[in-house]
């Protein structure tokens, strides 16, 4: 009686190859297709995406924490916990005054959404954030209050970052690798805000000016870096200036704003002047 063999595993669904070295390229590759085929599913054109720090309190949960050290500080006996606790309600403080930027995130991707829903299309100039809390929260939460559609390029992370409430479910994504989590950030960008942030927005806003000095990148891309106060406290710009590090020219890449209404009508202004009154698409 002759004898057959089994049928092999086809390589694309042996889930052990998949997820070695070996097939790194592919799951590179997977991560360029599948929010391609997605974006074009959903008929996506372009985006205003939002950076800025995930540990950043929403007003009411940054005045209950306020609350709840001030208490402590009420009932502490011992001499180095009181100490301790100072410096605790310091830091306590400082998240009530980064609360005001996720309110602000909140209220100019809301407006922004609303803005691009007048356009006669849920296409054009889509609120994305990198997906989790904080800043990234407030934008996927104002597109969401405006009744748009958002976007949440999340990132797989050791200490993990799980997805926030807001973002459309068709439009969730969870990347492995930073690089093409960022290429998604940059492609489909008309427009960029940098909200208050740590190293990963550091990092992101960095990239994306080198990425235009160098005319890496073309198109014209308004940036907003929102918050002055804390800004000028994080980084020294004029000193790069100052030791000819950067040009002065390079200043022009991006507008500081300090309030909704005027990072608002910056990027509508802009976005209306260079891709809605020209061809330069």
């Amino acid at each position: 009686m002759e004898k057959h063999l089994s049928k092999a595993q086809k390589a694309y669904k042996n889930i052990d190859f998949i997820n070695s070295g070996d097939a790194r390229v592919i799951r590179i590759l997977a991560e360029l297709l599948e929010p391609m085929s997605r974006f074009r599913k959903e008929n996506i054109n372009d985006t205003i995406v939002f950076f800025g720090s995930a540990r950043t309190r929403s007003p009411m949960e940054a005045k209950k924490y306020l609350e709840r050290v001030k208490e402590r500080i009420m009932s502490a006996d011992d001499t180095k916990e009181n100490q301790e606790l100072k410096n605790e309600l310091e830091f306590a403080k400082n998240q009530v005054f980064l609360s005001n930027y996720y309110n602000d995130a909140v209220q100019l991707a809301k407006r922004l959404t609303t803005w691009s829903k007048s356009l006669n299309s849920n296409s054009r100039f889509i609120v994305c954030s990198g997906g989790g809390f904080g800043m990234m929260e407030a934008a996927n939460r104002g597109a969401r209050e405006a009744g748009g559609k958002s976007i949440g390029l999340n990132i797989s992370l050791p200490m993990e970052q799980y997805p926030n409430q807001y973002i459309s479910t068709e439009l969730n994504f969870e990347f492995h690798y930073f690089f093409m989590r960022k290429f998604w950030f940059v492609y489909l960008a008309k427009g960029l805000v940098i909200f208050p942030g740590g190293f990963g927005t550091l990092d992101e806003l960095f990239e994306v000016l080198t990425l235009i000095q160098t005319k890496k990148i073309i198109k014209r891309l308004p940036i907003v870096i929102y918050g002055s106060e804390y800004w000028n406290q994080v980084i020294n710009l004029d000193a790069m200036v100052k030791y000819g590090t950067i040009n002065k020219s390079d200043l022009e890449l991006f507008k500081f704003c300090d309030s909704v209404d005027e990072a608002y009508n910056y990027l509508t202004e802009e976005l209306t002047k260079i891709y809605l009154n020209s061809k330069n698409e």
